[in-house]
């Protein structure tokens, strides 16, 4: 049974959202300000996280900031009441994979869970994809340049498994985004911008002068084959 933390301040939004994960089959635990999420993701070790951003003692950014030097591969999913697109991508920027924008649907709320879980889980075997030094094991998870391993959050994984499964061609923002989200919803541009900026910073020897993850402008992203060390 995969274990969700929900944190929200607002005790009957986690209480709602604490009862639809669970009629949806999931272990449920619940922290009420960033603190307590902290030491719950320390001691749950959970398998997602749906996190306010507007919190007391610790907000969303920083618990994001913190739990991911601490756990890069868990998933993280915003629920935010702010407006501004900014906010939303600072979010990216730190590691979430997704957002929802209150007020919202549980039952929304629950199929981003489905989704963003859904990622991390390993696809049929024949599954490791090089490109130069770089190696891609979907079946473990696994991402390696020049023999040391890279960690990726679930997101920055599953863009850079679309990208190399076929090296050299270009993916539009809307084709990462669906092939991350299975449907390209609330397709902001800069969505997929921010997960690509935190990939070059994990795999690019020069992130802004990028050699494997290339911009092509007004079109999108492709994957370079540069020449193994």
């Amino acid at each position: 049974m995969q274990t969700i933390l929900v944190v929200d301040d607002e005790i009957q939004i986690a209480r709602v959202l604490r009862g639809y994960l669970e009629q949806a089959g999931y272990r449920v635990a619940t922290a009420y300000n960033g603190e307590e999420a902290l030491y719950a993701a320390r001691q749950e070790r959970p398998d997602l996280v749906l996190l306010d951003l507007q919190m007391p003692k610790l907000d969303g950014l920083e618990f994001t900031r913190r739990i991911r030097a601490e756990q890069p591969d868990l998933a993280i999913i915003m629920l935010t009441a702010r407006v501004e697109e900014m906010d939303r991508i600072l979010g990216l920027e730190l590691g979430a994979d997704d957002y929802v924008t209150k007020p919202f649907s549980p039952r929304e709320v629950v199929a981003r869970v489905r989704a963003v879980l859904r990622r991390g889980q390993s696809p049929p075997a024949s599954a490791v994809l090089r490109t130069g030094d770089l190696v891609l094991n979907r079946d473990r998870r696994e991402v390696t340049l020049h023999g040391e391993p890279l960690d990726l959050t679930p997101t920055e994984f599953d863009l850079l498994a679309t990208l190399m499964s076929v090296p050299g061609r270009v993916f539009s923002r809307a084709d990462l985004l669906e092939s991350v989200q299975g449907v390209a919803f609330e397709a902001y541009e800069r969505t997929v911008d921010a997960h690509i900026k935190n990939l070059r910073r994990k795999l690019e020897p020069d992130p802004a002068h990028p050699q494997y993850v290339v911009t092509v402008r007004g079109a999108g992203y492709r994957l370079e084959s540069p020449e193994p060390r």
